[in-house]
């Protein structure tokens, strides 16, 4: 099987003829900078360049010797736009070692801080020294009641989230824009073997969090369920706009599109299920469904945390792929998720727990949770091997090497 092969069977819930890996498909499923840098030196790999594609988590994109060596068989459509040299100047990581931070994007260092200038002269970003990543600092609708949103594309731009671009995204504003996604797109799978994702974020609850903060927008759900309400039609309105343009230019050559909305914490749902299921529910399953009746692609839900309770409701909404598979938050026990739900869902990650275990345990320990996860969440296909979330800094590289050789060894 090619790699696109591969993982077309996994998500079409067949078994492949091996473990179909991905790294930095997205944005939740890859590698920071600086455990990139640490395992190239570890692995004695001296060639090329660390690329920081997304900024505000400081993540790599795996150059082709990464996806060589771990044999990754799904790649983002971002990296098709990252390989101008233009587009990128030098600079040290917080551990000191060197990269490329993306020239689209104005940092500068304020004292013992780098922070992230938009276009209006505001800080929207800030990473503090000792932190590895970039946080949030303006929330446009903090403080503000509203009943309406003429100035929401302007507010999200605002937001960290929805200013911080990846390579494809920076393009946006160009008007040959979505000809050139067609084209990069096609040539992507024209040229290669690798299955391919768009990152396309399409969030209302977690766009929410991005311009209230987190805090506001749970009391605005209590207190005002009306206007958050609006609030979301707005966002529909705004990403089926988009998404009609998106897949026009991608469809019958990228193989999923992702989403993402974070509902859960380590230990519950941020809201209980009955407000999902009136407020956001319907409102994603247009969404979702929209996809479906103009595409083939899959749709790809990244969602942190214990959501278990939704997940019926997610499927129902029309979510084919979800992820990270937060196997270490309460009620996310693999046997018990691929028991009831592998039939309709697949499951794009859960092979680790990146919190605890990958970070701490031996390489034989690595090796042992991969196989057993994998085994759970692989039978009769439905499972694309991924770590919980991105490779954080402090894994050690023997940990990274271990776990991908342990998933490669697997087959059906």
């Amino acid at each position: 099987m090619t790699s696109r092969q591969r993982i077309q069977a996994a998500i079409n819930h067949k078994e492949p003829d091996k473990l179909p890996i991905d790294c930095g498909s997205m944005r939740s499923t890859g590698i920071m900078a600086m455990p990139y840098n640490t395992l190239k030196k570890h692995l004695q790999i001296t060639e090329g360049s660390t690329k920081v594609y997304d900024a505000a988590q400081q993540l790599a994109i795996p150059e082709q010797w990464y996806l060589d060596r771990f044999k990754v068989d799904s790649v983002d459509l971002a990296r098709a736009y990252a390989g101008e040299d233009k587009d990128w100047s030098p600079w040290n990581l917080p551990d000191g070692s060197q990269a490329l931070l993306p020239k689209w994007l104005h940092f500068e260092q304020q004292g013992n801080d780098w922070v992230c200038i938009d276009s209006e002269n505001d800080i929207i970003g800030r990473m503090p020294e000792g932190i590895a990543y970039f946080t949030q600092t303006i929330w446009p609708y903090m403080g503000i009641e509203k009943s309406s949103f003429p100035d929401l594309g302007h507010a999200i731009g605002k937001t960290m989230w929805g200013y911080i671009s990846d390579p494809l995204w920076k393009n946006e504003g160009n008007p040959d824009f979505y000809q050139q996604l067609q084209e990069k797109a096609k040539e992507l799978k024209d040229t290669t073997d690798y299955a391919s994702m768009i990152g396309f974020g399409g969030s209302l609850f977690e766009m929410g969090q991005f311009l209230y903060r987190t805090d506001e927008l749970l009391m605005n759900l209590l207190l005002t369920p009306h206007e958050m309400g609006l609030l979301f039609d707005n966002l529909v309105e705004l990403h089926l706009e988009k998404l009609e343009k998106v897949l026009g230019a991608i469809n019958g050559h990228v193989d999923v599109i992702q989403f993402g909305d974070d509902f859960g914490t380590q230990s519950s749902l941020m809201i209980n299920p009955e407000t999902y299921r009136e407020i956001i529910y319907p409102r994603q399953k247009k969404l979702f469904s929209y996809v479906h009746e103009h595409s083939d692609l899959k749709v790809f839900l990244h969602s942190c945390g214990s959501i278990k309770p939704i997940i019926p409701d997610l499927i129902d909404a029309g979510v084919d792929i979800i992820n990270p598979v937060q196997i270490g938050a309460d009620g996310m026990d693999p046997v018990d998720l691929k028991r009831e739900f592998g039939k309709d869902i697949v499951f794009w990650g859960g092979a680790i727990d990146t919190q605890h275990r990958l970070p701490k345990a031996t390489p034989q320990e690595v090796r042992d949770d991969v196989k057993k996860n994998s085994e759970i969440l692989m039978k009769d296909g439905g499972f694309v091997f991924n770590q919980v979330h991105n490779i954080v800094d402090g894994v050690p590289p023997e940990n990274i090497v271990a776990m991908y050789e342990a998933a490669n060894e697997i087959t059906y």
